[in-house]
């Protein structure tokens, strides 16, 4: 349902007025912070929430309605609560309160302040918007997209990662955001790993600001076209084909070696206990084997059988993931059972032999006579591991490898190629294949919304530059 359907007509009218007066109110922010003329901005969706708490840091905040009349300024450290009552935005806290159809909060900045905002003990760079929705009010966060990237790469990295590595997410995250951007819809991104991770100044680091002020406009295209530079933690070796896993195969999204084997992730298992497969799979009674039914070329699994006291569910990797809880869809099922045999389940395979497919060997040699070499009686037949006759299954164990859907750059990727002395040029290029790296153009950002019919449609002659000087720090070439 669009935003504006839960307003008053008389307002859903003049939205789009009332829009451009609200984006022209001027930013507050300190100046390594400050969005420069002609930067782009970017609307992140920070909380949906019935109710909400905001305060001004070293300057106060500043309350301007729609049309960006002021409403009320608040002191240094000031709570202001926010809640939605009857469609509106009510603020408490202040001399009597406010309450308005949409509301814009901005930091106050004073001799020595940073220019942030709190939201829920979180700071914030830029402005705050409060809309009001049926049930929930929605808090969008709108700043400069330089402004906004530190944060990204120190939520979506460790800052003390190779500067090389923190460039490439830099890069990536900017080119994300960018090619998000969705004028029609009241924010762009979410706060979340949903569009990427953005936890605030907190997550601001000097290694993340360097990172961000070395690749400073640049962006990933292809055929002059901003792409979906979509990225995950690790990918268990190989990454994804865009097709295998979603609707539509495209040309820089294609499946390459990674470089994660550093990654704590790279391989792992995680138990599944009966009660969990219960809730998991409620329909028909929990699971007590999940069958691969088909996979990707690189092994991530695109449809499995649950098989249940009552019945079989025939599910997708992303749902099985999803019920289940997993880090990554390259994943198969043994019963937890084996281990408490003291069997050799298929993932402690020592030859590797049966851990992904492959024949299956002898567990362990026949006991011989020393004097004569004749064989001596050996143990009754093991059972198979998938059917332990001597304790019932009780439960099941994921094996896996990888963390994420393995499409795109491989975060730990990006570290070991940067830990072998690749700069963030290289390490986009090798995940994001026949791409270019270059500066942001306003043209480029339209381009990326065309259909893929649309071809390769030269850039517009008129199209103005994002205009903000480019310093690369120690470039590689």
């Amino acid at each position: 349902m669009p935003r504006t359907l839960a307003l008053p007509l008389a307002l859903r009218r003049r939205l789009p007025l009332v829009t451009a007066a609200a984006l022209g109110l001027s930013l507050l922010l300190p100046r390594e912070g400050r969005a420069q003329q002609g930067e782009p901005q970017v609307r992140v969706l920070l909380l949906e929430s019935a109710a909400a708490t905001v305060s001004g840091l070293a300057g106060g905040l500043r309350l301007r309605d729609g049309r960006g009349t002021v409403l009320a300024e608040t002191a240094a450290g000031q709570p202001l609560s926010l809640r939605l009552s009857a469609a509106q935005v009510e603020a408490q806290g202040l001399m009597r309160p406010v309450v308005a159809y949409e509301l814009w909060i901005e930091p106050l900045s004073q001799a020595g302040g940073d220019g942030a905002l709190a939201v829920e003990n979180r700071r914030y760079r830029g402005r705050l918007q409060v809309l009001p929705g049926a049930s929930q009010l929605q808090l969008i966060n709108h700043l400069g997209v330089e402004s906004y990237l530190p944060s990204v790469v120190g939520s979506e990295m460790p800052a003390s990662w190779p500067l090389e590595a923190l460039r490439a997410q830099a890069v990536a995250a900017r080119t994300y955001a960018l090619q998000q951007r969705k004028p029609e819809a009241p924010f762009d991104l979410r706060a979340t790993v949903a569009s990427q991770a953005y936890k605030g100044v907190e997550a601001e680091t000097p290694s993340t600001w360097e990172a961000v002020r070395g690749t400073r406009t640049l962006v990933i295209t292809y055929r002059q076209a901003l792409i979906n530079a979509v990225f995950h933690s690790s990918s268990g070796g190989s990454t994804e084909n865009s097709g295998e896993l979603w609707a539509r195969q495209l040309p820089y999204l294609v499946s390459v070696s990674d470089f994660d084997e550093q990654s704590p992730v790279r391989v792992w298992r995680q138990p599944l206990p009966p009660e969990q497969l219960q809730r998991a799979f409620a329909e028909i009674g929990g699971a007590s084997r999940i069958e691969v039914l088909s996979s990707s070329s690189t092994g991530r699994v695109r449809q499995a059988r649950v098989l249940g006291p009552r019945g079989q569910l025939l599910l997708s990797g992303a749902d099985l993931r999803r019920r289940l809880g997993l880090r990554s869809t390259t994943v198969r099922f043994e019963p937890l059972g084996t281990e408490a045999l003291g069997l050799p389940s298929l993932g402690a395979d020592p030859q590797g032999q049966a851990a992904w497919g492959g024949a299956a060997r002898t567990r362990w040699p026949l006991a011989v006579d020393s004097a004569s070499g004749a064989p001596l009686p050996g143990p009754p037949p093991l059972p198979d591991v998938f059917a332990p006759a001597a304790a019932p299954i009780t439960g099941l164990v994921a094996i896996g490898r990888g963390f994420g859907h393995g499409v795109g750059m491989s975060q730990w990727g990006a570290f070991g190629l940067a830990r072998r002395g690749e700069g963030f040029e290289a390490i986009l290029r090798h995940f994001y294949q026949g791409v270019e790296v270059g500066p942001f153009r306003e043209s480029v950002a339209q381009l990326s919304s065309l259909p893929s019919s649309a071809g390769s449609p030269a850039a517009s002659p008129t199209a103005t530059t994002f205009r903000i000087p480019t310093v690369i720090a120690n470039r590689q070439p």
